[in-house]
């Protein structure tokens, strides 16, 4: 009796507290997920780590053997001022005719800032710069957020909304099996168009990348990453970029609109009913406004398709619209709305119903 009685209070506590489990568990699992990355990572990444550092030590005692001129302290001085000019994005490879803060590049740079990429390789030098990029990003990131959600819903009526609804209509297909199918489409045409075709286009014009290395400059920079371990239009050789300022004012139009056409596939994702179902497992929401809410769009679109039914017989039977009108009075009269039925013996579309 006891152990029934205990099995049953455990039950209820866990149908009450359903969706705060769920969201203890979700939280747990991502915490495992971030401990096996961080452990996965630093297995491949470490022994590559070490063995370019023992490589750099040799090559820096093989300098100091040559050169004995050099002393170390001031070897290791210049080497230092050197990499805090790299980071900076300042190099002294190609310094002659590789400029960071022309007026393109600045533009390159605004759009990393604005669209929080940031790849890091080009950073303000002066305080009044810096000063100025902060107030600069605190406008700019909402504003291009803005810009950014409308762009997405505005194309979203193009791409899903109206394709859906279109389809829908048009084979009578369950909307969430269509938006399955439409989901996958555009993931499919977007990661074609703007990640696959670029990286190609990519390793023709770096000479230095290959193609996982163009597909994973693409994918970091459209993710929003921008981890800025590689930037295309670095290379100071006049030979593969002619034209650098026309390329990188490209570069800047491509990861715009790739990240609007993610945006878009990410949204159309979202708004799918089986991810929604999938969130509302993990928070306290009023299931019953949801099914009301539910049943007022099946509602509605039943109506929809009544109304289109009644609207087709009328205009083969004529003499139904008697009928309709006296059942709207009794509508009326009755104070609430009542499903529309055909006269009895009538027929739609030259078929009993």
């Amino acid at each position: 009796m006891v152990r029934g009685c205990t099995r049953g209070a455990c039950r209820r506590f866990i149908d009450r507290r359903q969706s705060a489990l769920n969201f203890g568990l979700l939280v747990v699992a991502y915490i495992l997920y971030l401990i096996v990355g961080a452990g996965i990572f630093s297995a491949i990444e470490l022994p590559y780590e070490d063995a370019l550092r023992q490589k750099l030590k040799a090559d820096l005692r093989d300098f100091l053997r040559n050169n004995s001129c050099v002393s170390d302290a001031r070897l290791e001085e210049l080497l230092a001022r050197a990499l805090e000019a790299s980071n900076y994005g300042v190099s002294i490879l190609g310094n002659d005719t590789q400029r960071s803060w022309d007026f393109v590049s600045s533009l390159f740079f605004t759009s990393t800032v604005l669209t929080t990429t940031g790849y890091g390789h080009t950073v303000p030098l002066s305080d009044g710069g810096k000063a100025f990029c902060i107030f600069y990003s605190l406008l700019g990131i909402p504003v291009t957020l803005f810009f950014l959600s409308a762009a997405v819903q505005w194309i979203m009526s193009v791409v899903t909304r109206r394709p859906l609804s279109y389809f829908h209509r048009r084979w009578a297909m369950s909307k969430s099996h269509l938006g399955v199918i439409h989901a996958a489409f555009l993931a499919f045409i977007t990661t074609l168009i703007f990640v696959i075709i670029p990286a190609w286009i990519f390793v023709t014009l770096e000479e230095d990348w290959n193609f996982l290395e163009a597909l994973y400059f693409c994918f970091i920079s459209l993710t929003t990453i921008g981890l800025g371990d590689y930037v295309p239009g670095e290379t100071p050789s006049k030979d593969v970029n002619p034209h650098p300022h026309l390329y990188r004012l490209a570069i800047t139009v491509y990861l715009l609109l790739g990240l609007v056409c993610v945006l878009v596939v990410l949204e159309t994702c979202w708004e799918l009913p089986q991810m929604k179902r999938l969130r509302h497992r993990f928070y306290e929401e009023n299931l019953r406004e949801l099914d009301s809410e539910t049943t007022n769009i099946i509602d509605r679109d039943q109506l929809s398709d009544q109304l289109a039914d009644t609207a087709d017989h009328v205009i083969d039977h004529p003499a139904t619209i008697s009928s309709v009108s006296e059942q709207a009075a009794s509508i009326r009269q009755n104070g609430k709305s009542a499903p529309y039925t055909l006269a009895s013996g009538s027929a739609l579309n030259g078929k009993p119903r």
